[in-house]
């Protein structure tokens, strides 16, 4: 029987981001900024070098707003502007993308991990094995038997297994734990004194958003189901938020 196919698909503005922070206050003889693109690079050969993978993608954010901005304006409204020595390097490092002959994708008005949640999803139907180059646990939504999440700079492999030990249950649960969590680095709210911890054991027990909603009055602790009532809508929000699309 033939191998499957390996598809690799690098979550690029993540990964720019990440390579900027790790190498700091690195310029060539001309003072140019370009830690980032050291970064990057190194991440790309990387993955090629170890994976040698049979087609490979990166995949950016568009500019612009995305539909997420417009159902919530305070959506990742606590980011910073990116750094003005960052600014420069983007398109320097997407033309060293080009120059390797891989595929780069973005969309206007989606974010990178829509499209790649959209490919991964379509892919691994088709009996290709999907690797996610990411760090971000919000993908861990799109893992199945033929897609798991590579983080290269913690060397982690994130599968099913993985993702039961983080969310208690299958990646169908990474978005209700998410809703009643919410996510400060997208300024997701979520639930007002419900962590991650919480969340996960509530999911747990009772299943979905919807069906925990439905039934507060089971839930432990006066507080918690006051702030369930309050806050109800908010979980829904979070968790329409929180859901990559196709």
């Amino acid at each position: 029987m033939a191998k499957s196919q390996r598809l690799f698909l690098i979550d690029g503005s993540s990964y720019i981001y990440r390579a900027y922070f790790a190498i700091r206050h690195l310029s060539n003889s001309k003072g140019f900024s370009c830690n980032a693109v050291l970064g990057f690079t190194k991440m790309l050969l990387k993955v090629i070098r170890d994976h040698n993978p049979d087609q490979l993608a990166v995949i950016y954010d568009a500019k612009g707003p995305t539909f997420r901005k417009e159902i919530y304006s305070e959506y990742k409204a606590n980011r910073s502007k990116m750094p003005d020595d960052l600014v420069p390097q983007i398109q320097i490092i997407k033309d060293v993308v080009a120059g390797f002959n891989l595929v780069s994708i973005e969309r206007q008005g989606f974010e990178a991990d829509d499209i790649i949640a959209t490919l991964a999803r379509q892919k691994s139907a088709e009996g290709i094995d999907v690797t996610v180059v990411t760090g971000d646990k919000d993908l861990m939504q799109v893992v199945n038997e033929r897609v798991q999440l590579l983080d290269t700079m913690k060397d982690k492999i994130s599968g099913l297994a993985e993702v039961a030990e983080r969310f208690g249950g299958t990646p169908d649960k990474v978005i209700e734990v998410q809703a009643l969590a919410g996510d400060s680095s997208d300024n997701v709210p979520g639930v007002p004194g419900i962590g991650e911890k919480t969340a996960k054991a509530l999911i747990q027990e009772f299943g979905t958003v919807e069906n925990l909603l439905a039934n507060i009055d089971q839930v432990k602790g006066k507080k918690r189901q006051e702030n369930l009532h309050t806050f109800a809508d908010q979980a829904r929000l979070s968790r329409e938020l929180v859901t990559l699309i196709d």
